[in-house]
């Protein structure tokens, strides 16, 4: 039987578990250790510790200090890696805990936190989803269910010194571009709500005045939300420190390329289980900067699908050249345009799009000056026919069933 290396109690603060951390420093201790070869599980909290409250309110959402996220379970060493090492994590099976077979899916407050769409979506909502085995649904959100892809958000090695202070130079060189940005440029490193594992005294005081925040994706992984890393998949890190320092959490039940509701996907606490081993000098061997991986081969089966095109000129009219993040939001924004018509709010088309499987695709980048990204909504999903027709859609809602709105933040 497979051990579980890392164990969370739901009813627990995770603050309470010297197990857990939520910042990459390269001072945490490793929580457990394990041999190339050898399988383990690890339990996690969800990517906010709990706080997130499965109920009819966006409040908690409204309410939440996104210092103290994400929390991760590990490090966890892998004895005889070191520094040029890639790391080959083999994701064997994902899975919700028993105990909590729900996720949710939410906006932040555009003043706290913001996102994608936020200046779309300013204010705090939340939409619950139930856990039927394979499949999720939403009270929030009704006519849509689907499978999910099971997937870890956050997955990564610990950093060495150099690649920290790296990190800390170029954000908060970035940062410095527009100190007072609404929301802001970057996540700010906060040492008070620094949780560092096993890390004690001195090396704990240092390692919060350094740590870098899990926000983004940096060159070691993490926060990449990668829906399609899922059961199956196999990933090669690169090593940075003596023991490589495994770290995951931030689980999805089911996510849409781009994860653009930011507290997206359908968030849930769960378990990893995984097998390690090690590719000697393999950094070197095949030029490798940023983690490379291999796709489950496990997928929802969805064939019918409609696209929606999104080009590089904004919802304001303003031209911007090749940019494909302003041609994907276009895509989505048309998307949320065209569900409205089926008398789904603005809010649960963005839900449905962040939580559902969509695919994004990059799909010209060359035509100056107009980038174009698509968005592909499987049509399946949905308990009622969304092709367009002559007889013009039909609303399925009636607007008396939304999301959970809170106030702004005063």
């Amino acid at each position: 039987m497979t051990d579980t290396l890392i164990k969370v109690d739901l009813t627990q603060s995770p603050t309470a578990n010297e197990n857990i951390h939520n910042r990459w420093h390269p001072d945490i201790p490793m929580a457990v250790w394990v041999k190339p070869g050898d399988d383990f599980i690890l339990e996690t909290f969800d990517w906010t510790g709990g706080f997130i409250k499965n109920n009819d309110s966006a409040d908690d959402v409204r309410d939440i200090d996104l210092t103290t996220v994400h929390y991760l379970s590990g490090p966890v060493g892998v004895k005889g890696a070191e520094p040029g090492d890639l790391l080959i994590v083999d994701l064997l099976d994902i899975g919700a805990k028993p105990d909590s077979l729900w996720g949710f899916n939410g906006f932040f407050s555009k003043k706290n936190g913001g996102g994608f769409l936020t200046d779309h979506f300013p204010q705090a909502q939340k939409s619950i989803w139930d856990i039927e085995g394979l499949y999720t649904r939403s009270r929030h959100v009704p006519g849509v269910s689907f499978a999910g892809l099971i997937h870890p958000g956050l997955i990564g090695c610990l950093p060495d010194q150099k690649m920290l202070d790296m990190w800390n130079k170029r954000e908060s060189e970035f940062v410095a571009t527009d100190p007072k940005r609404v929301p802001p440029l970057c996540a700010d490193n906060n040492p008070v709500t620094a949780h560092l594992g096993k890390a004690t005294g001195a090396a704990k005081a240092k390692a919060a005045a350094e740590c870098a925040r899990t926000v983004p994706p940096r060159e070691h992984g993490g926060n990449c939300d990668i829906k399609d890393l899922s059961r199956g998949s196999k990933i090669y890190f690169p090593v940075y420190v003596d023991g490589a320092g495994l770290s995951v959490g931030d689980l999805h039940f089911s996510q849409g390329d781009g994860e653009i509701t930011f507290c997206g996907a359908i968030e849930m606490a769960g378990w990893v289980h995984m097998r390690v081993s090690l590719l000697k000098g393999g950094m070197a061997k095949y030029g490798i900067k940023n983690p490379i991986f291999k796709p489950s081969p496990i997928t929802p089966t969805y064939n019918d699908y409609l696209i929606f095109e999104g080009i590089s000129v904004d919802e304001y009219g303003k031209q911007h050249y090749l940019d494909v993040h302003v041609a994907y939001r276009q895509a989505c924004l048309n998307a949320i345009e065209y569900l409205k018509k089926f008398g789904y709010s603005g809010a649960q088309a963005h839900s449905i799009l962040g939580t559902a499987p969509v695919q994004g695709h990059i799909s010209g980048v060359v035509d100056i000056p107009n980038a174009c990204a698509t968005l592909w909504l499987p049509t399946q999903i949905f308990d009622f026919d969304i092709n367009p027709c002559a007889a013009g859609p039909t609303k399925f809602l009636d607007g008396s069933i939304d999301m959970p709105l809170s106030p702004d933040l005063v």
